[in-house]
């Protein structure tokens, strides 16, 4: 394997898995307060535009690892935007 092809696939590797334990934590406890709405309403439109970027030079290691990350990342946004908004709720 080409030595760029490796760091290419251990970069979304360790990108993808970073969101991991967030995600677990955010899912099971459903405590968004300390997390930025703004945030990550860009990040997950930042990672949809590194799929489609990926998609186009046809790079598996940056659409398999930002599928993933979207779901791990997108996860979290909804659960944020539910307690943002479905708390305000009377």
């Amino acid at each position: 394997m080409e030595l760029f092809s490796l760091i290419g696939n251990l970069a979304a590797c360790l990108t993808t898995i970073s969101f991991l334990p967030q995600a677990i934590k955010t899912i099971k406890s459903r405590d968004t307060q300390q997390l930025s709405l703004p945030m990550y309403l860009m990040f997950v439109a930042g990672v949809a535009l590194w799929i489609v970027y990926g998609l186009h030079v046809k790079s598996t290691p940056i659409i398999v690892g930002n599928i993933i990350t979207l779901m791990l990342s997108g996860s979290i946004l909804m659960v944020k935007i539910k307690s943002t908004f479905g708390s305000k709720r009377g």
